[in-house]
């Protein structure tokens, strides 16, 4: 596997957006595990929520539209949503403050389940900010085992959203290791987030940079 060196790449991104410190201020925040682990539970759920409603639809009118949906999920708070009888959340799903979207809202119930159940093994937050960013694939896909309409890139928004360190495989992403014959099969296949897990350690050996922003420089090399 020949590899393009990172700060060849890095030069075409900074080129790209108009200049390295136009490139830098980009870029996302990464928190440290002590911070991720301080994260509440309730704004892990609501971001997994936010983007399981983005997915394929418009951002942009799921963001107007958030405050909303924060009120009527009750500040997407584990123990109170847990405790609500099915003709609820049935109700809530056709409350016309938010994107009524039956099989999304139902994902809500499910996730907060999956995070309670971590709580009962040492939290969630802590399992997030102890995992290994050497595998963070694999946090990927404990996330879409485990939770609902979580696989994909959604997992992987979700935490970045949150500053988790991580690589996302985004149309841009995918097109940069395609296009270097890196990855030629399925991009969500283990044999691929394999080779593209090597791929980023590679890189953050060279730079010493956060996946997360590897990840941003990468996609913003591309020449859109």
């Amino acid at each position: 596997m020949i590899l393009e060196k990172f700060d060849d790449i890095y030069h075409r991104a900074a080129e790209q957006k108009g200049g390295k410190t136009e490139l830098e201020a980009l870029l996302c925040q990464v928190k440290t595990a002590t911070e991720l682990a301080l994260i509440p539970d309730h704004r892990w759920l609501a971001e997994m929520t936010r983007k399981i409603f983005q997915s394929g639809f418009v951002w942009r009118v799921v963001n107007q539209k958030w405050e909303h949906f924060e009120q009527v999920f009750w500040g997407f708070e584990i123990e109170k949503l847990l405790m609500m009888p099915d003709e609820l959340w049935e109700k809530k799903a056709q409350d016309p403050a938010i994107i009524r979207n039956w099989s999304k809202v139902a994902t809500i119930k499910e996730n907060a389940q999956m995070i309670y159940q971590a709580n009962l093994n040492g939290g969630f937050s802590n399992l997030i900010a102890e995992w290994e960013t050497e595998n963070i694939t694999a946090l990927w896909q404990y996330l879409k085992k485990n939770g609902k309409r979580l696989g994909g890139n959604t997992g992987a928004y979700s935490l970045r959203a949150l500053g988790k360190d991580t690589f996302l495989l985004s149309h841009d992403v995918e097109a940069y290791l395609r296009n270097h014959k890196l990855i030629d099969g399925g991009i969500q296949t283990q044999r691929s987030f394999n080779i593209a897990q090597r791929v980023f350690l590679e890189w953050q050996q060279q730079s010493g940079r956060p996946l997360s922003h590897i990840s941003q420089i990468v996609a913003f090399s591309m020449n859109n």
